[in-house]
């Protein structure tokens, strides 16, 4: 089994795309790019050289994933979302030395038109709304909106709201799958699944 790509896609030699990916329209994947398995380039996606995205990731259109930016395994991107990779940019000025790393854990969702500004990460299974700009850590579950982003609950894997105050302690159950949250302190743990 092999990718996908659209005849008008441009893959550079060097890129590694795993099998059954699918690369669409008017794509641009950079040579030292790394994609995993399952996954979807929506219509205008950009990769740069120094992006690894993991398996099953989709990434919908008109998103550029730029350089220094990883994404682990189902993350999803929104439509146009928007990364960055210079904190503090200026056309006359190079800073290509001064790239920041940018981490979007496991399952994390960022929604249609969100900024997230490089040199932060974004938590596992995070829930980023639409709109919002992320200019610091998301902790993982969290459900974060507005500009600049502030965290207003905790999302499930699934992607539902939890019953669970912001801080403090609480135990909460995910109503699709029974799966057990457990809040302690400013943390959110999944913690195992009731019969």
């Amino acid at each position: 089994m092999s990718h996908y790509q659209h005849p008008s896609a441009i893959v550079d030699d060097g890129a590694q795309i795993g099998d059954g990916s699918r690369v669409w329209h008017f794509v641009h994947v950079c040579g030292g790019a790394r994609i995993g398995t399952g996954v979807s380039l929506g219509q205008n996606v950009f990769v740069g050289n120094k992006v690894v995205i993991g398996n099953d990731c989709k990434v919908q259109n008109n998103v550029s994933v730029y350089d220094n930016v990883t994404l682990e395994d189902g993350v999803f991107c929104g439509p146009s979302m928007v990364f960055t990779n210079v904190y503090n940019p200026r056309s006359l000025i190079q800073r290509k030395d001064q790239y920041r790393d940018t981490l979007v854990k496991r399952g994390a969702t960022l929604g249609a038109n969100c900024t997230v500004v490089c040199g932060v990460t974004v938590g596992a299974f995070a829930f980023v709304g639409a709109g919002a700009v992320v200019n610091r850590d998301v902790p993982d579950f969290a459900l974060m909106v507005g500009v600049p982003a502030r965290q207003i609950g905790w999302m499930s894997e699934f992607g539902e709201q939890l019953d669970l105050p912001l801080q403090g302690s609480g135990v909460a159950l995910c109503p699709h799958t029974t799966a057990q949250y457990v809040l302690n302190g400013s943390v959110v743990t999944k913690t195992e699944t009731k019969a």
